[in-house]
């Protein structure tokens, strides 16, 4: 019988981010479980998910676990897998631990396995091949550490209340010394994860129009004002990020890490919007999980036309986009 362990960082404010109770929900469901949590104080972190049905709380706290750090991080982890002898244990995949999950493993002598999709009592299943091939594996060693990808699960729900929680102590050497953090203002950040629209933009926006002249300043006007407006996320298809390479006229704010499809992500938001993109193969793998899909393009014959999209409008993004941005400011 598997000894689960759930291992989870806290966020800025010594709250539990999104991802973290969706492994937490994931642990739950395949039966008697522990949490583990990472940070300056845990306290919070453990009354949020009080009632989550967890056997116990560990913790390792202390200012030099605040900041996300292999050293800190691969240290604090091994040390509450060993005080709780897990035999597999449960992360979220998010950037901090994705960076030490290997790392783990190798400390406690274990396998390692990442962007997993699914878990059950004895496999776990994943993507490859951006997503064409699912596979579903089995790991005789132990432990086995498993970073489940953010969106797989549906994140816990329980109540809150006062959690007992029981330190781990662990001293950590680190010769990385965190100075501060730079951050861009709320308002430039494109990629929303938890975003309940995704927006993608197509190399059509930086072409010539039907005056024959480009409009870049005036597409870029337009994606802008409509995220700030709607709070969406935005993606782009491959031709239009690597238009810089083509020596074309590009969009400022758009760069490889919007790109989705085949090689770029695969977001999992609930809606999808693409605007003068032809729904090609490649592109539109990186939709596979977005739940509705609508399109705008000049093209009846495109790639979203045929069965890619569930609803095609046939016109001119940006005249669209002129008459949504009006519509969400209230004129």
């Amino acid at each position: 019988m598997e000894t689960i362990l759930i291992l989870a960082h806290t966020e800025t404010d010594g709250s539990l981010a999104k991802p973290a109770l969706e492994a937490i929900a994931a642990g739950k469901s395949l039966g008697s479980f522990s949490v583990g949590l990472i940070g300056a104080d845990t306290q919070k972190a453990a009354n949020q998910i009080a009632g989550c049905g967890a056997a116990k709380f560990l913790a390792v706290t202390g200012t030099d676990f605040a900041q996300p750090r292999y050293a800190t991080d691969t240290a604090a982890a091994e040390a509450i897998a060993k005080a709780a002898a897990a035999t597999m244990i449960i992360v979220p995949h998010t950037s901090r631990w994705g960076r030490v999950a290997a790392g783990v493993a190798a400390r406690l002598s274990g396998r390692a396995d990442t962007h997993v999709t699914g878990v059950t009592a004895n496999s776990i299943t994943r993507w490859y091949y951006r997503q064409r091939m699912e596979a579903q594996m089995t790991r005789t060693q132990r432990p086995w550490v498993i970073a489940l990808d953010p969106g797989c699960v549906a994140p816990i729900e329980c109540a809150a209340g006062t959690a007992a929680t029981t330190t781990v102590s662990v001293t950590a050497v680190s010769r990385t010394q965190v100075t501060g953090v730079k951050a861009p203002e709320a308002s430039q950040q494109t990629i929303r994860p938890d975003a309940k629209l995704l927006f993608v933009a197509g190399a059509g926006w930086t072409k010539k129009q039907a005056d024959s002249k480009t409009h870049v300043p005036e597409a870029a006007e337009l994606i802008l004002g409509f995220l700030n407006a709607s709070k969406a996320s935005l993606g782009s298809s491959k031709s239009l990020v690597d238009l810089s390479g083509e020596g074309q006229a590009v969009l400022p704010f758009m760069s490889h890490l919007n790109q989705i499809g085949q090689t770029g992500s695969t977001p999992r938001h609930p809606k999808g919007l693409s605007t003068c993109c032809h729904g090609e193969e490649p592109h539109t793998v990186g939709w596979r999980f977005v739940n509705e899909r609508r399109a705008i393009s000049l093209d009846p014959n495109c790639g979203w036309a045929r069965g890619k999209a569930d609803v095609l409008y046939v016109a001119d993004s940006f005249a669209v986009m002129r008459k949504v941005n009006a519509l969400l400011a209230g004129k």
